[in-house]
Parts: structure tokens; sequence; C-alpha cells
């Protein structure tokens, strides 16, 4: 198959780049479209109870409070200026579009909806519409009806506020992520090639690879939810991806120009084998990727469809665009030399050849200090918390995340926050008010709300107008309001012990709310992740024999790239949910977002298998053209450790540009990947892997009899074919 796209891209070179033009335009038509059908949120999983419980609320009671109005009256709340103005802004919000069961403190004198200071009261109210319209309407009532009012100033809160502040406020990270990024990648890529026309192919690839999976999230998001952040790993992993394949397939065709081959020559002997090389590394982080498919929350799988996407599109690219643009460019790729070309453009690095060879000189010196590093950072992951995301994630100065903590500090007998209880059909008469008592006697419950009354510490009182709101014919609603912090381990508990709580007349109950959302998505993602990493694990096992005809080369991998990986995830515990460098980057301590772990894991690992292939696969080339093992890992690591490192520190960049962001968990995501990127490209492979293959020696290839003869038939053996004897006798020449 290879030998047939070098053949194609030498014959029919610009026919591959006018169609591949052609499809870049139609992408780029259709991608455009992309950021009209992808949605915020995504977060809890659409069949736990809490979600059902929401479902219901929406259906049969006309929704849930999730805008918060906050207004603050400098002359108090009882002055006559603040009340008209109160009760304007009231009127105001319920003639407002979409908007729903509005409860004011001006009309109702609610004490729960007034502070303690008497300077501020709350509007609570239900704005209706999905994950892809709330956002919008919300923006639409803060914009009409926030800021200086006269005699009152507002503020707006609540889910649908900060959905939209956190959509917002990534979309103006994402913009500043690139403006950093993608300049600074093009001038490292210039100084790292030498060239201005051979750095430009691993743009071409990432921005085919962009714009191809923005079309494929348009019609994803057509059929399916699909949510907003994708947009940030397409855009990141497209160019980190572009810039991975691009430094390999250039780097071996400016080789074998420097050795003496013709172009087709060359072109071919880079197809066959960097192509290879590329075409197996893309199907191993494919595969950590489509991990994420087995989780219910489709934020997760929205990541897996633009990855899985990104990748392929990438690999596509390089394997059929850029072999036909080195079949034009010829010896051309050199083109636009700049001064120090001739320093940076050497095939070989010699640095880490001696590295290497250093390292298998002395294995258990070398590797043992990095290995004892690596476990200290990975140590925080003993004192791990998860959660989901909040207010916290966004900066101190947005609007809804004041409104949280004003309501939080302020408002603690308001039921913004409450547990919610909904029947799941019809209760006997009598017994609503006994559940409802036996609710208000856990500890940490302020007041149980039902349609019977409202109950404390068992002792009830009489309704009042919130009753009809709380009962239907076929299913009744308990509003349990608790003095916990929301969110703590407290309040998820005081959930789980509602949940014990027998439902009235043996009538099944469905529990939800924010608290409820986070136990539930908590236990989404915990019962998935064995059968998730199960995948990850059982898959890059087989690939991995498969490229190398090794039973002990994947586990050797798999344990190294472990090892770098929980070091990446336990530094930013220490440093995301402990709290270090809060102050220099900007960020609230909270506990780590279940989700962007899962995804942090999913994407440094797969990225991890990447290099795992581009060193590999030299140091199989070597060995199964005849050298010893320790000659093998040393010219291989020679050959490959420039590239390694110029592609992780490229990819690393793409990722730190997301820590200029202000959402702590975009931040924690891009700081996590980029740090676990540079660790296994420099300790793993510069220290680790050759460390390791000393130690295993000649079993470090060993496979038994019958999985060699499987690995004959099916295997993915690089197709160069043998170094010539004088190329292995030789330290390889400059480019």
């Amino acid at each position: 198959m290879l030998d047939r796209i070098a053949a194609l891209a030498l014959r029919r070179a610009r026919a591959l780049l006018l169609l591949g033009l052609v499809a870049v335009v139609a992408m780029g038509a259709v991608g455009f479209g992309a950021f009209g059908k992808l949605q915020g949120g995504g977060f809890e999983d659409p069949d736990a109870p809490s979600s059902r419980a929401q479902r219901v609320i929406e259906e049969k009671f006309g929704g849930d409070t999730n805008l918060v109005l906050l207004v603050r009256a400098e002359d108090g709340l009882d002055s006559p200026a603040a009340q008209n103005a109160g009760r304007e802004l009231t009127a105001g919000v319920q003639d407002a579009p979409h908007v729903t069961r509005v409860v004011s403190w001006f009309t109702t004198s609610d004490p729960a909806l007034a502070s303690g200071d008497g300077d501020r009261a709350l509007i609570l109210a239900h704005v209706e519409g999905d994950s892809t319209t709330l956002a919008d309407r919300a923006k639409t009532v803060t914009d009409e009806w926030a800021g200086d009012r006269g005699a009152v100033t507002v503020q707006t809160g609540g889910f649908a506020a900060l959905n939209n502040d956190i959509t917002s406020q990534v979309s103006e990270d994402l913009a500043l992520a690139e403006a950093i990024a993608v300049p600074l990648t093009l001038i490292l890529l210039v100084i790292a090639f030498g060239s201005v026309v051979a750095a430009l192919l691993p743009l071409a690839i990432g921005l085919i690879a962009i714009l191809g999976t923005f079309a494929e999230l348009y019609v994803l998001g057509s059929l399916t939810d699909v949510s907003v952040f994708s947009v940030n790993l397409t855009t990141a992993l497209g160019l980190g991806l572009g810039i991975d394949y691009g430094l390999l397939l250039v780097s071996r065709f400016r080789e074998r120009l420097a050795e003496g081959d013709e172009v087709p020559a060359a072109l071919r002997t880079t197809v066959t084998t960097a192509g290879r090389t590329i075409a197996f590394s893309a199907a191993t982080v494919i595969a950590a990727l489509s991990a994420l498919m087995l989780f219910p929350q489709f934020f997760l799988r929205s990541f897996a469809y633009a990855g899985i996407g990104v990748v392929a599109i990438a690999a596509l690219s390089a394997l059929i665009v850029v072999p036909a643009l080195l079949a034009v460019l010829g010896h051309r790729v050199n083109a636009g030399r700049v001064p120090w070309a001739k320093t940076v453009r050497r095939a070989d690095a010699p640095v880490w050849g001696r590295l290497a060879g250093l390292v298998m000189r002395r294995p258990a010196l070398t590797a043992l200090p990095v290995l004892a590093v690596l476990l200290l950072a990975a140590s925080p992951l003993l004192g791990a918390t998860f959660g989901t995301p909040d207010e916290r994630v966004l900066p101190e100065q947005a609007q809804s995340r004041q409104v949280s903590t004003a309501v939080a500090e302020g408002f603690p007998g308001n039921d913004a926050g409450a547990i919610q209880v909904i029947t799941e059909g019809a209760v006997p008469a009598g017994a609503l008010a006994p559940y409802a008592e036996r609710l208000s006697r856990l500890d940490g419950v302020a007041r149980v709300q039902a349609s019977t009354g409202v109950y404390t510490d068992g002792r009830a009182t009489p309704p009042g107008r919130a009753a009809e709101a709380l009962a239907r014919p076929d299913a009744q609603r308990v509003t349990v309001v608790s003095t916990l912090e929301p969110k703590s381990a407290e309040a998820q508990d005081l959930v789980r012990e509602v949940r014990a709580v027998d439902g009235p007349g043996g009538v099944g109950t469905l529990v939800g709310g924010t608290d409820a959302q986070l136990v539930d998505s908590k236990q989404a993602i915990a019962d998935r992740l064995p059968a998730a990493i199960g995948m990850v694990v059982g898959t890059t096992l087989v690939l991995l024999f498969l490229f190398t005809g090794s039973v002990v080369q994947p586990l050797r991998a798999l344990v190294l790239n472990t090892v770098s990986l929980t070091a990446a995830i336990g530094a930013m515990v220490w440093i995301f949910q402990d709290g270090h460098l809060s102050d220099l980057l900007g960020f609230t301590p909270m506990p780590m977002d279940t989700s962007m772990t899962v995804l942090l894991f999913c994407i440094v690992f797969g990225l991890s298998m990447d290099y795992e292939v581009f060193v590999t696969s030299r140091i199989k080339e070597l060995h199964d053209a005849g050298a010893d093992d320790t000659t093998a890992v040393t010219r291989g690591l020679a050959r490959t450790g420039r590239i390694v490192t110029m592609a992780a520190g490229l990819l690393a960049v793409s990722f730190f540009a997301f820590v200029s962001g202000e959402v702590s968990f975009l931040q924690m995501f891009g700081l996590g990947s980029g740090l676990a990127i540079l660790i296994d490209a420099v300790a793993v492979r510069g220290v680790l892997v050759p460390a390791a293959m000393r130690l295993l020696g000649r079993h470090a290839w060993y496979a038994p009899r019958w999985l060699r003869r499987v690995h004959g038939r099916v295997g993915l053996d690089e197709g160069g074919g043998p170094a010539p004897a004088a190329e292995r006798e030789r330290t390889p020449a400059g480019v």
C-alpha cells in the first residue's frame, strides 16, 4: 500500500495536490458552520438518577431555578426607590422571552431571598432551553437587566449564566492561545528545520487536519450532542500532530537526499519507512482516544469524535498530500535556508547517542534518580480528590462567580442549590408528610419543602403558596435545603443519605440537584474507567506487538508510559488541587476535574505511544539490519532524539498556550499535557528507554515461537529493508 502511495505521488503529484486543495476548501466551507452546532455542558450522565430527575422537573414542574439575579441596594432594600426598582426589574424579567417561574423578594418578601445585612435580595427564575440555546438566552437577560439600574445594581448568576460565562471565557482563551501558539510554533519550526519551505509542510498537515475535523464536527453536531470544548483539542492536536508527522517525513526525506538518493528513491524510502511509522502511530493514538467513547458524558465523547478525526485526517494528509509536495519540491525542500541551517540540519543528534551510550553503560546509576524524581512527582495522586466544574473555574471577576459566592455566603436559606427529590409515581395519601419529616431530621438539612408543608427537624409548618408548585397527580417534588457547603464531601454524603431513605408509601424516588449530579458524574466515570483502561492497555499491547514482534517491548512501553503519565497528573494535583502556583497562574484551588483528568490520561497516553513508535521504529530497523543491541539503541536514539524532542517541544508549546487563559480546567489540561509530553520525550525516551533496553538485553525482543509465526503473517514490519552494511558501520552524515 505505501509503495503504491509513493508511486502515485511521483506520477500524479500535481493532480493529488489539486484534489487536496479542493478538499481543503470544501472542508473549510463546511467546517465554518461547526461552531453553531456545538454545545456547552455535557458533564452529566444523561441516564443517571439526577439527570432523570432534572428531566421530570422540566416536563412536569416547569423547570428548576437556573438563573439568579443578585440585586444590591445601596440605601437598603426597604427604601422606596429600591422597592420600585426591584418591582420593575421583577416585572421585566417575568416578561422576558423564555423565562418562567420567577420568584422575587420584591413581590414575596420571603426572608430566604434577602441577605442578613438588608441590602441584597434575590430574584430566581428558570430559563427555558437546551444546552445549545440556554447560554444565549441567559446572555440576553444579562445584557438587558444586569448593571447599574439607578437605586439598585444587578448581577446575574446561576447555572444558565455560569454556562454562558464559561463558554464565552473559553472562546476568549482559545483565541489568545492560538494567537500565541501559531506564530511561536512557526518561528520554532523555521529554527528547527533551518528552512522556511520545510517548516511550512508540518503546518500544511495541521491546517488540513483542523479544517477536516471542523467539517466532521459539523456533521456530528447535526446528528448528536457535541461539546464546544472539542474545538480546543482539534486545534492543539491538529497542529501538534502536523508537527510530529511533518518532522518525521521531512527529516527522513532530507536525510535520504543527503545520503545521495535521487528524489524518487528518497521519496519511496521516506513513505515506506516514516510513512509506516506514522500509520502505526496514528493507530495507537486513535486506540487511546477511542476509550473516551465508553463514557456517557457527551463532553468526553466529543473529545473522542474530535481526537479520532484529527488524528486520522492528519495521518492521511501526511501520507498523501505531503509525499506529493515532496515530489514536486524535491531538493527545493531546503529552500529559504536560514544562516544556522548547516548546524541544525544534521540527520543525527550526537548528544542523544552519547546520552544513550552513557545510560547503557550505567543503567541503574542513571535511571534510578530519574525514576525517583518521577515517582516523587506522582505522589500527590495519593491525596487526589475529584469533582466537576463550578463557578471556581472562572476568574474572580466573572459575574456569575461573584453571584454564586454572594449567594453561598449571604443567603444560606435559599433553595437555588437544594437537593431535589422527585417521586416516580403518585404518592398514597398520608405518606408524603412522614417521608418529609424523616428527611428533615438528617444531619445538615436546614428544611424540607413539600406540598404538605415545610419541615424543620421533624416539625411541620403550613406549606403556603408553594404547595401547588410541588404537587402533580402522578408525581411529587420535595426540596431539601442544606446548610452544607455545595459539592463538599459532606454534601455528597447527604445525597447518598437522602437516596437511602425509602420513598413515600413505597414509591420510587429520583434525587437531583447539583450535588447529586456530582455524585452521579463521578460514579459514571468510576464505573467505566476499568473498561476504558483495559481497552487502552489491550489495544496498545496488540498494536505494539504487531509493530515490534516482541511481547516484552509492549510491556516495557506500558510501564514507562505509566510512570511519566502519573508523574504529570501528580504534578497537576500538587498545583491545581493543593494550590501551589495559584497566585502565579491566577486560579482558585479546587478538586481535580474528573472528566478533564480522564481526558488528560487518554490524550497523553496516546501521544506517549506516538513517540514510543518513533523511537522504537528506528531501533527495530537497526536491530533487524543486524546491529547489536547497544548499537541499535544508541544510533536509533541519535537518529530520532532530535526529532522527538523537537516534536515534543513544539507540541508542548501548543498545549502550554492554554495556560494563558483564565478557565482553570483548561489551564490544567494544557499545563498537564505539555508537561507530560516533555517528561516523556526527555526523561523516558532519553534515559529510561535505553536503561530498560540494556537491562532486558536480548530478552527485549522475545516472543514465543507461535507468536513469532503470527507476527510473520500479520506483523507491521518496516518496509524500507535492511540498511546497507556501510551505513551501519559509520556515524550518519549530515543531511
